[in-house]
């Protein structure tokens, strides 16, 4: 039996898309810094500002004047979160690429709870535990998650968790084609696709402490009107897997080996 190395440090790119955040992103991006920094990750924070109109940018240069680790990419317009994960994606340095919101909502030391697992795992995405959101939109997320797990065999139970780590390979077979908010369950659907495995952890959660939410109640019918062509021409008409060679993990276990969703229980701090 091969047995997992654990790297001396780990190296991760953090991607955070951001559109006009200005009330809340210095302090979003300097916790991040700070987290990674703490868990003695070499890292990197990509902050994509995606044709913000505020002053989201300018904060966000302030900021990297003072920590080399963060790079900010701008969009010269509004073009969709996905498109803003793409971006990231492909700007990203290092081995292991995560993504998470501009709100401040997770605690981004909670990472070390994802990023061990890809030794095993080429995704781990979050699962948010005692979420903190309104009644109706945690009603609205738990319809959606149904719908999503039956429709494009996501697996995971919280699709949009906004805390999530893949293996840079995986990416470029993974990067959202849609430009909304649909690109969680896009890129669970691909790697269920390709027969790749997905660890699912619990992570904490908290209110937006600044700003507002850029999820609407008009991105519903939006995303219900990817949803089903999506289903239509990526699952019901491309039922057959598709192959993918990828390198072998570190513990001998093949990135493509897999399509189940594995629920990783470990105690959440409070």
């Amino acid at each position: 039996m091969v047995t997992a190395r654990t790297p001396a440090r780990w190296q991760l790119s953090l991607v955070m898309p951001a559109y006009n955040e200005e009330a809340g992103i210095a302090i979003a991006v300097a916790e991040a810094a700070e987290a990674l920094a703490a868990l003695d990750y070499e890292h990197e924070i990509l902050v994509i500002d995606d044709g913000s109109t505020d002053r989201t940018a300018r904060q966000v240069q302030e900021l990297a004047l003072l920590r080399p680790s963060i790079r900010l990419i701008r969009h010269e317009r509004n073009r969709g979160y996905g498109a803003a994960l793409r971006t990231g994606f492909e700007a990203a340095s290092y081995p292991l690429v995560a993504f998470t919101d501009a709100d401040g909502q997770f605690h981004l030391d909670d990472l070390d709870k994802l990023v061990p697992l890809t030794q095993c795992y080429p995704i781990v995405v979050g699962r948010r535990v005692d979420r903190q959101d309104s009644w109706r939109r945690r009603f609205f997320s738990r319809g959606y998650n149904f719908l999503v797990r039956q429709l494009l065999n996501t697996g995971v139970r919280d699709c949009d968790c906004a805390l999530k780590v893949f293996r840079r390979e995986v990416l470029p077979h993974l990067a959202p084609r849609t430009a909304g908010f649909f690109v969680n369950a896009e890129m669970l659907c691909r790697a269920g696709r390709y027969g790749l495995a997905i660890a699912e952890v619990d992570v904490r959660h908290r209110a937006r402490r600044f700003g507002s939410s850029k999820v609407s109640w008009s991105d519903v019918p939006r995303t219900f009107a990817k949803l089903l062509p999506f289903w239509w021409t990526d699952v019901l008409l491309k039922r057959r897997p598709l192959p993918l060679r990828l390198k072998v993990l570190p513990n001998g276990q093949a990135t493509g080996s897999s399509t189940a969703v594995v629920e990783v229980k470990q105690r959440t701090a409070a």
